[in-house]
């Protein structure tokens, strides 16, 4: 029986559907909140382990550790550190080789040439914007009365000559043992060795070629990338190689997805045992603040303005929705400091977050985590132009030039390790003749300035990613236009066909058209004879 309600001395029925509606308000509340929980909690995870850890850290820090206690602190950390370095080998080789398999020789060289000019404009602009920020902050002005010595340092020896560091990158593109590639790189070192006889003898400086600690990701993306065009090109015989790299890479990415989950944790403690190990912050901000300034200001220029309009010209999309599904890989790479160690978590997200093509985002971002280092041209620039001015030495334009360019190649060789930025500051100071006896002054704010370093770094392959998805799709959108062309084309030619067909068809079967083709070809009195005949008949 329906329940009433009286109003005015009339009864109404109560209106039941109301308090209905409100609940399945707050059930559709709930079901949104635990939606939006599941897809963001490991974002949310990510970025609470960093400021838990800066807390912690800062607790931990007034307890006064022991070094042997503080290796203890940060072995949670450590451990993260190592699980991703150990993916990072499998990834790459099995990422470039199927991505390389899977796209055709023609995208592939097209694809290829784009994501090289975007990685050279980007790095140009970049070195550009570092060392127009020296020259506006001047960082080492007034620093020149700065002891290394106030702040404890070691000294970084660094005696390479330029040619010698652009040969061993050429040297490292064509490792000469593939196996010893995935754990040893190519370095040149120097022997003084003694020419001549006697008191007329002369002391020369002889390179000779050795194998420190260290992959090759250089060599190994070299080799990666050609054995996936070189198994394309087999065709059918390839093809059972080509799904055996696929299934590989399939199955690193899921490890991939378990390490994620362990991330929060690593992060809290990689975060919280830098704060413990820091020494007097002060003293370096106050001498350094105005270099830490300049390279974060850069950072933040490049990374929040320069390349999101550069992806917003070519996709005319917003960058920073596609930004904002990559949160999880920038608090790695800002804990991490390493875009090696980032690249797991970048190809995750940027194929789940941001839907790009696998076999796109599998190409790009290997090499664009080995060879395109934004973050680190800005803050070697500003590196160079700081110690010129704490020598108090005049840039000339060729000199200028000379650094713009440095850093964009020598960017590339650049190790994708915490600190790997610092020893190609050696190869600029080189090329320009500046000492490079005060390189331990970078050496002790790079913990500060490399995190930001390797956001931006590994920001650009992202957005270079979602580029190269775009102008794909794009092409393959054309691809499919023609192809419906040419069918409609095709369509209409066999409409035409089949009507020149049916008409050869009622010729030969009527008999008056017959008689008029006839008519057509004789002559008049023919015509009569016919249309005589035709009349008896």
């Amino acid at each position: 029986m329906e329940k009433t309600s009286e109003f005015n001395g009339h009864a109404l029925p109560k209106m039941s559907g109301s308090s209905t509606s409100v609940k399945s308000e707050k059930k559709g509340c709930k079901e949104r909140f635990r939606t939006f929980l599941r897809k963001n909690m490991l974002v949310i995870l990510t970025v609470s382990g960093v400021l838990v850890g800066v807390g912690l850290g800062m607790m931990v820090r007034s307890l006064d550790l022991t070094r042997a206690q503080m290796t203890y602190f940060a072995f949670p950390g450590e451990m993260l550190l190592r699980m991703l370095k150990m993916i990072i080998l499998p990834l790459v080789v099995c990422s470039l080789v199927s991505g390389a398999a899977s796209l055709d020789t023609r995208s592939l060289g097209k694809l290829g040439g784009i994501a090289v000019s975007y990685f050279l404009v980007t790095t140009l602009i970049a070195s550009a914007i570092g060392i127009a920020l020296a020259f506006i902050i001047k960082p080492g002005v007034g620093a020149g009365a700065l002891n290394t010595n106030d702040l404890d340092l070691e000294s970084v020896s660094a005696n390479k000559e330029t040619a010698d560091s652009f040969l061993d990158l050429a040297r490292n593109l064509f490792p000469s043992n593939l196996v010893a590639a995935a754990f040893r790189s190519y370095a040149t070192d120097y022997k003084i060795i003694s020419v001549g006889n006697g008191t007329h003898g002369v002391h020369q400086k002889v390179p000779y070629g050795t194998e420190p600690d260290g992959m090759n990701i250089l060599g190994l993306v070299m080799f990666a990338m050609v054995f996936g065009v070189a198994l394309r090109k087999l065709g059918p015989e390839g093809e059972e190689l080509i799904r055996f790299f696929n299934a590989f890479n399939e199955a690193t990415m899921v490890l991939v997805s378990w390490i994620m989950w362990y991330v929060p944790i690593g992060i809290m403690f990689l975060v919280g045992s830098k704060i413990v190990e820091m020494e007097d912050v002060v003293l370096l901000v106050t001498s350094l603040g105005k270099y830490i300034l300049a390279s974060i200001l850069g950072h933040i220029i490049h990374g929040g303005i320069v390349l999101p309009l550069i992806y917003f010209a070519i996709t005319r999309e917003n960058p920073y929705t596609f930004l904002s599904g990559l949160i999880t890989p920038f608090t790695t790479a800002f804990a991490t400091c390493s875009s090696s160690a980032t690249l797991p978590s970048m190809i995750k997200c940027v194929e789940e977050n941001n839907g790009v093509d696998k076999r796109i985002s599998r190409f790009i971002l290997p090499i664009g985590a080995t060879v395109n280092m934004d973050g680190a041209a800005i803050f070697q620039c500003i590196a160079a132009v700081f110690i010129a001015q704490l020598n108090n030495a005049e840039l000339n334009g060729g000199q200028i030039f000379t650094i713009l360019v440095t850093a964009t190649a020598s960017s590339v060789g650049a190790a994708g390790i915490p600190a790997g930025g610092i020893i190609t500051i050696a190869i600029i100071l080189e090329a320009i003749g500046l000492p490079t006896n005060d390189l331990s002054l970078m050496l002790a704010v790079d913990w500060i300035v490399d995190r930001t370093t390797t956001v931006v770094n590994v920001e650009g392959d992202a957005l270079g990613a979602g580029i190269l998805h775009h102008i794909n799709e794009k092409e393959q959108k054309k691809k499919q236009a023609h192809r419906q062309e040419d069918d409609r084309e095709q369509e209409l030619t066999e409409v035409k066909v089949e009507a020149v067909a049916n008409i050869t068809a009622l010729e030969e079967t009527s008999p008056l058209v017959t008689h008029q083709n006839m008519v057509s070809d004789g002559s008049r009195d023919t015509l009569v004879d016919k249309e005589g005949v035709e009349s008896v008949l």
